[in-house]
């Protein structure tokens, strides 16, 4: 297989680099792409026709650059998109096989994003659920084919085929805090109505316990219980999260159900996205309860103080 040179491709014809991206050898390919500014990636595809070369052949070649033991059970029509829809390309991805698809089939999955992101996901470095939330991308369609086409590649860092693959649900929390920066609140609450809901939510709640302060916890004995309303089918999510002597337990679904009004100090109602603001310093608890974002029932002030004795990592404004 020829070896990958991106520079020399960046001035290459467009028939030319197809032939180049077709012949690379999958190995050579992600670890140039990894090694890439995203300068260097913008300059190999600086015109229509060298965009659209790189959106077919790459997603063409989505099963050559995954991680084997990964394409098992991904299934389904992917279409990824430009945001201004002037490129795209739709393949069908079935278990280790990839086969281009007519335009006028229905995609299951529509990825909208630039074919720089799309290069990075191949390599193992788009986090797809973070840029999701940020609004870098818009995810139309199957959210689980979305997340089983995230965890197919490599993570950067590790060997390309063959490393730990990522997981799209390991979702930093500066990273969200970071991307949520100017955000608009309806691309929130419309995340979070998607099939993404779950996986952020249990990802914050998650992590929870190891972000207690110790010093703010000692001594405390708090349990709230939330509800995350906001569902497309109209129920509500429910957590319970618990503080004892410095320590953190999370109840979800049935078992913080089971924690009844008078084993709880307060209850919090709040649309989910609200919560994300709130966990990721985007909301604060006192403004929240004032402008009734977030609704307590019972002991206002152990609500707060629960608030306050977690130290979640955020991004610098």
């Amino acid at each position: 297989m020829a070896r990958v040179r991106l520079d020399a491709w960046s001035r290459a014809t467009p028939d030319e680099l197809v032939a180049s991206l077709r012949g690379a050898d999958p190995v050579d390919l992600i670890q140039a792409v990894r090694a890439a500014s995203d300068e260097t990636l913008v300059t190999l595809v600086h015109d229509a026709e060298r965009g659209r070369a790189v959106v077919e052949v790459v997603t063409s070649r989505i099963s050559d650059l995954a991680v084997p033991a990964q394409r098992a059970g991904v299934r389904g029509v992917v279409r990824w998109e430009t945001p201004d829809g002037a490129l795209a390309a739709s393949v069908r991805v079935h278990d280790g096989t990839t086969e281009p698809v007519a335009a006028g089939v229905r995609p299951d999955l529509v990825v909208r994003g630039s074919v720089v992101q799309l290069l990075r996901l191949v390599a193992g470095q788009l986090d797809l659920a973070v840029d999701y939330l940020g609004g870098a991308l818009a995810i139309e369609g199957d959210s689980a084919l979305a997340l089983g086409l995230a965890g197919l590649f490599a993570v950067d860092g590790t060997a390309p085929l063959t490393g730990a693959p990522v997981d799209p649900r390991d979702i930093d929390p500066i990273a969200v805090s970071r991307a949520l920066h100017g955000v608009p609140i309806d691309h929130l609450r419309a995340v979070l109505e998607s099939g993404f809901r779950p996986v952020v939510l249990d990802e914050i709640f998650g992590r929870m316990p190891a972000h207690v302060n110790g010093r703010k916890a000692a001594g405390a004995r708090i349990t709230v219980g939330f509800r995350l309303t906001g569902r497309p089918d109209g129920e509500v999510d429910r957590y319970v999260l618990r503080l004892s002597d410095g320590q953190a337990t999370v109840l979800a679904g049935e078992a913080a159900d089971a924690v009844g009004p008078d084993d709880r100090d307060a209850t919090v109602t709040c649309e989910a996205h609200d919560f994300l603001r709130l966990v990721t310093g985007h909301l604060s608890a006192i403004t929240g309860v004032l402008r009734g974002q977030l609704r307590v029932r019972g002991d206002k002030t152990a609500a707060l103080r629960l608030s306050a004795a977690f130290d979640i990592p955020k991004a610098a404004a």
